[in-house]
């Protein structure tokens, strides 16, 4: 019964963020656009529901000429290709706002395993070890509020089966309110 009243929520949820949120969003995507060329939104194609491929959108925050479909931690110089309004996006996570879009379609989950790069084969299958690729990705999750972007893939499976293990409002609730405070703080963010 939950999955459904889950997925009611985002809907619920995601349309009212995207009514409120406009004028924000209008302001960030202007500042996207007016301080370095080329597109406002990052698209990048990631593994949703049931290993399925879909196209996640993000503000973006790198130069043009940044490698695709390479995560940042993994580039020589990341900070080289961030843009100045790019580190203020990701230090804030205001970057993933978009991605509220995304919920609303139907693609990701307000609470839910954040969804892997196309080409991140061996989370996929630890998630699928770990039983986490039946749900839809979300905008955060367990992983998220535990480590984020410090935690090794293993353990970041681990987590996101944990969460599908004890899928329920209550969890959603608290991971919820745990983002809200680690993304107020900056706690665990790597730019």
């Amino acid at each position: 019964m939950y999955p459904f009243v889950k997925r009611f929520l985002d809907i619920v949820f995601s349309g009212l963020g995207l009514i409120c949120l406009s004028p924000v969003l209008l302001i960030l995507g202007g500042l996207v656009k007016a301080t370095s060329p080329g597109p406002v939104f990052f698209a990048q194609k990631r593994i949703g529901l049931g290993k399925t491929t879909f196209t996640m959108l993000k503000f973006r925050t790198m130069r043009i000429d940044a490698p695709a479909d390479t995560p940042t931690h993994l580039l020589r110089n990341p900070l080289a290709y961030i843009t100045k309004i790019g580190a203020f996006l990701r230090k804030t996570s205001l970057d993933e706002l978009p991605q509220l879009w995304n919920i609303l379609k139907g693609d990701m989950s307000l609470i839910g395993p954040r969804p892997a790069l196309w080409n991140q084969d061996d989370l996929v299958a630890w998630r699928d070890h770990y039983g986490a690729n039946g749900l839809r990705p979300g905008l955060t999750g367990l992983a998220q509020i535990r480590g984020r972007d410090e935690l090794p893939i293993e353990v970041k499976a681990a987590y996101d089966g944990e969460y599908c293990r004890n899928l329920s409002f209550g969890q959603d609730c608290r991971i919820l309110w745990r983002t809200v405070f680690a993304v107020l703080t900056g706690k665990d963010v790597s730019a």
